[in-house]
C-alpha cells in the first residue's frame, strides 16, 4: 500500500516539474507577507481570515492584507500563535511565556520549558500548553490558576482538543495520549517509538506527523491505524487541516508539502515549497483555496492549493538565503548559517532577534544601545575581538557566555571560525 502511495507521489512530482514553464505567468497569484527579521515558526487563521504569524524574531505579527501589527512582549523566539474562539492571538514561545494579546496583553503564566503548542478548548474557556519541561497546564480565559494534567511522561511536542473536550498530546518519547478529562491518567493511544511532533483531529480520526517521518490516522477511540502516509522524509514538522473541503496539509523537514484527501485518504498534491531547509508552519486560508507556509525565510508563502499540482514553486525564483549561500566565500557562508538568522549587518534597528553586529570590533557585549539584553550579556566583560568570537563559536554561547539569550551555535573547524571572523571584520566595519 505504502509503495503504491510513493508511486503516486513521484507522478505528482513529474508533473509539476514538467509544468513549471507553462505555469511561469501564474506567479503573480501568489502572496508573500513580508516584515519578520527572522524564521517563520507558526501560523493561525481565523474564520474571518485573519492572519497570525509567529517568528523567532521573538514577535507576533497581526496580518491585514499585507501590512502586519506587531505584538511585542516575548523574550526570546516566539514558536506558536493561535486564536481564542473569539479571536484574540494567544502565542508561546522559548521564553516558557503563555500570552494573550487583550489590550493591554495578559501573561497568563509560564512553564519552565520551550512552549511548544496551543490549543484552545471546544467551549472556549481554556487554553491548553504543552513544555519540553514535561507538563501539560490548561489556562482559564477569563483569569484564575493554571491547572497541571496528569504527568505525560515526557517533554510534549503537541497538544489538540477534540469536539468532546478531550485533550490529545504527543510526547518526544513517542506516546500519543488522550486525556478523558483533566484528573484521569491519560489513555495510550499509540506508542510510535519515535517523537510525535503534530496532531490533527476531527471525528473520528487523529493524524500526527513524528520525528520518523512517520504520517499516519488512527482512530480516534481505539488506536487503530486507518491510513499511512510515511514517505522518506524526515522529521515531519507541521500539519495544517481544512475540514470543509478535508484537505490536510503535511510540512517536512526536507522541505515538501504533501496534501491529503481526508475523505478518500489519498495524496493529491506533493511538492517541493523550498530547495533548502523544514516547513515549520501551516494553515489554510478559510476557503481551504491556500496554504500558508512558513520556514527558514524571514517570509510567509501563500499558495494557491489548485495550482499545487502543475508546477513546483521551488524552481520559480530564489527564495531561500540558504540557496544563495551555496556560491558565497566560505566566510560568508559561515555568516548566513550560524548568525544572519539573528544579526543584521547593517547600522540601525531591525526585526532580527538579535542586536546588529554593526561596528562589533573592539566593542564591548552587552552595550549597543537600543537593545535590550539580557543580565548576562550586560554584566559580561567580555569585548568583542578575533580571539572572542573565535572563543564563542569554538566554546558555543551556551559555554561562552551562560544564561545569555544566544542560541546554542559551534562551528568546529578553526578554518571556518577564521573565515567567518575575516568576513565579519570587513562586513561589520563602521565607516
Amino acid at each position: 500500500m505504502i509503495p503504491k502511495r510513493r508511486n503516486r507521489a513521484l507522478r505528482y512530482l513529474l508533473a509539476v516539474f514538467f509544468g513549471a514553464c507553462a505555469a511561469a505567468g501564474a506567479a503573480q497569484e501568489f502572496t508573500t507577507l513580508k516584515g519578520h527579521g527572522g524564521p517563520i515558526m507558526g501560523i493561525a487563521v481565523t474564520p474571518q481570515g485573519q492572519v497570525a504569524t509567529a517568528s523567532f524574531d521573538n514577535s507576533v505579527g497581526l496580518w491585514t492584507d499585507r501590512e502586519p501589527r506587531w505584538l511585542e512582549g516575548h523574550d526570546a523566539a516566539v514558536t506558536v500563535v493561535g486564536f481564542t474562539s473569539g479571536g484574540t492571538p494567544i502565542s508561546a514561545g522559548d521564553d516558557f511565556a503563555v500570552r494573550l494579546w487583550t489590550d493591554p496583553p495578559i501573561e497568563l503564566g509560564r512553564h519552565q520549558g520551550k512552549v511548544t503548542s496551543l490549543a484552545v478548548s471546544p467551549d472556549g474557556t481554556a487554553v491548553a500548553s504543552g513544555s519540553w519541561d514535561g507538563t501539560i497546564r490548561l489556562w482559564p480565559l477569563e483569569g484564575g490558576a493554571s491547572k497541571a494534567l496528569p504527568a505525560p511522561g515526557a517533554g510534549v511536542n503537541a497538544v489538540a482538543f477534540d469536539q468532546r473536550g478531550r485533550l490529545f498530546a504527543g510526547t518526544s518519547q513517542g506516546a500519543l495520549l488522550r486525556y478523558d478529562d483533566e484528573g484521569s491518567t491519560p489513555f495510550p493511544m499509540v506508542n510510535h517509538g519515535f517523537g510525535v511532533n503534530v496532531l490533527i483531529i476531527d471525528a473520528g480520526w487523529v493524524a500526527y506527523g513524528a520525528v520518523d517521518g512517520g504520517t499516519r490516522v488512527i482512530d480516534v477511540e481505539t488506536g487503530e491505524t486507518i491510513a499511512d502516509f510515511t514517505l522518506d522524509r524526515r522529521p515531519i514538522l507541521s500539519m495544517a487541516y481544512h475540514p470543509k473541503s478535508g484537505q490536510i496539509a503535511v510540512g517536512d523537514g526536507h522541505g515538501y508539502i504533501m496534501m491529503l484527501d481526508a475523505n478518500r485518504w489519498e495524496i493529491t498534491r506533493d511538492f517541493k515549497a523550498t530547495r533548502q531547509g523544514p516547513v515549520w508552519a501551516l494553515a489554510f486560508s478559510p476557503d481551504g483555496e491556500t496554504i500558508y507556509a512558513g520556514g527558514l525565510d524571514d517570509v510567509v508563502y501563500a499558495w494557491p492549493v489548485a495550482l499545487l499540482d502543475k508546477f513546483d514553486p521551488a524552481i520559480n525564483g530564489k527564495r531561500s538565503f540558504l540557496r544563495e549561500a551555496e556560491s558565497m566565500p566560505n566566510g560568508e557562508r559561515q555568516f548566513m548559517r550560524k548568525c544572519s538568522i539573528c544579526h543584521a549587518l547593517e547600522p540601525g534597528p531591525s526585526r532580527k532577534a538579535g542586536p546588529s553586529l554593526h561596528g562589533l570590533f573592539g566593542r564591548r557585549a552587552g552595550t549597543l544601545p537600543g537593545y535590550t539584553y539580557s543580565p548576562t550579556l550586560l554584566r559580561a566583560d567580555i569585548v568583542w575581538d578575533e580571539a572572542t568570537v573565535d572563543a564563542l563559536f569554538d566554546e558555543g554561547p551556551d559555554h561562552y557566555i551562560p544564561g545569555s539569550k544566544m542560541p546554542m551555535q559551534v562551528i568546529r573547524k578553526t578554518s571556518d571560525r577564521a573565515d567567518l571572523i575575516s568576513f565579519l571584520k570587513s562586513a561589520t566595519k563602521a565607516n
